[in-house]
């Protein structure tokens, strides 16, 4: 069988789709920034970061956990997951590129970064430091891509590249978890677990990402899987799945329920995010149905099931990312301000074109991978 031609085939839509979505969207998102500048933003004094924020932290975390997912065979030596490596390498890259686009974007001129950057380096923020890791982290995986393609899989260089790029993530996760963390003004965000709670988002993220990308290079059909590859999603990678999915139920039923019984001023945006159906469809539609599809042995080894497992996760993971970023920032900062007792958020257009873009860039590029590169690459020995 041709994995490469079947993967191509399987992704002509994917690329009409992208590409459409990409002109479209960046076209709305250019008018828009250049008639209005960031006014074209909801976003408020507020409320000062928006949806693209989320869309931001939402595929960076998606990256950073696809760099998980490889790195269990690159850096932790796990055979078994060689036949998903270089896919999940490729998606790294991509929906890293797709959060740099958002957040470039939400800028409002991300030209001047070429020169603010340089000229106000802030060494002390945690901010900087992300920015600085997730770019070492993106050029480490370019040219880790670069060695898997090219059949270098074991060289010295080739794995100092996968430590490199593992060790890169794991420290933008952390600076990350750390911008909204150490926020002590913020409630809602202000705790020291947050970056394991993003390590563990990431995780999920990356398997969610994972199973649905290779379900949909195969049309959903596993008889058509190469049999390394057919073992893993009928073996290990849905109770991988099914496993971190379990951790993160744990932590969000935690977290939810300290913040509605705390009486911390600042945590009553608990009960508004507890009270709202965007919540409730991402706890028990988003997450619990998977989970129980994934822990049933006959479901969560069929492709439909694990597509629709994986889909809703996903939907459930920007769901929460935009409630993260968000209800943070909904408890006015200045308490004698004329302002109602919560600041309220609607995102406009501009901002849903930021996220079809995001998805659009991630869409496309990885089309285009599937019709250049053999995806399904692995070591020959």
């Amino acid at each position: 069988m041709n994995t490469t031609t079947n993967t191509a085939s399987a992704s002509n839509g994917m690329l009409a789709v992208g590409g459409i979505g990409l002109i479209v969207s960046l076209g709305i998102v250019l008018m828009k920034l250049m008639s209005e500048g960031h006014s074209a933003f909801a976003t408020t004094a507020n409320i000062p970061w928006g949806l693209p924020i989320s869309t931001y932290l939402f595929f960076v975390l998606a990256s950073t956990g696809l760099t998980f997912v490889a790195a269990l065979s690159m850096v932790f030596g796990i055979k078994g997951f060689y036949p998903i490596a270089k896919r999940s390498v490729w998606l790294a890259i991509i929906t890293l590129i797709a959060g740099f686009a958002a957040l470039g974007l939400e800028i409002g001129h991300p030209f001047r970064m070429i020169w603010t950057f340089p000229a106000g380096m802030q060494f002390r923020s945690p901010m900087f430091w992300m920015g600085v890791f997730y770019t070492a982290d993106l050029v480490l995986l370019l040219f880790k891509f670069q060695k898997m393609n090219a059949d270098d899989w074991d060289s010295g260089a080739s794995r100092q590249l996968g430590v490199a790029s593992f060790v890169a993530v794991v420290l933008a996760q952390g600076t990350l978890g750390s911008v909204f963390g150490m926020m002590a003004m913020r409630p809602f965000w202000y705790d020291g677990l947050v970056p394991v709670f993003f390590l563990v988002t990431a995780a999920l993220s990356g398997a969610a990402f994972v199973v649905l990308f290779i379900q949909i290079a195969y049309r959903g059909n596993t008889d058509s899987m190469p049999l390394d590859v057919k073992a893993l999603m009928t073996g290990a990678m849905p109770k991988v799945f099914a496993a971190v999915l379990g951790v993160y139920l744990v932590f969000t039923i935690a977290r939810t329920a300290t913040g509605l019984w705390s009486n911390l001023e600042g945590n009553e945006v608990f009960r508004v995010m507890y009270g709202s159906m965007l919540f409730h469809f991402e706890f028990w539609i988003g997450l619990v149905v998977p989970f129980f599809i994934l822990i049933n042995g006959n479901l969560r080894n069929q492709a439909t099931m694990q597509i629709l497992a994986s889909a809703l996760v996903i939907l459930a993971l920007f769901i929460g990312r935009y409630e993260f970023v968000i209800m943070g920032q909904m408890v006015p900062m200045f308490k004698g301000q004329w302002t109602p007792g919560l600041a309220s958020y609607m995102p406009g257009l501009a901002e849903w074109m930021l996220v079809v873009l995001a998805v659009s860039i991630t869409l496309f590029l990885y089309a285009l991978g599937a019709r250049m590169f053999d995806l399904s690459g692995k070591p020959k020995s």
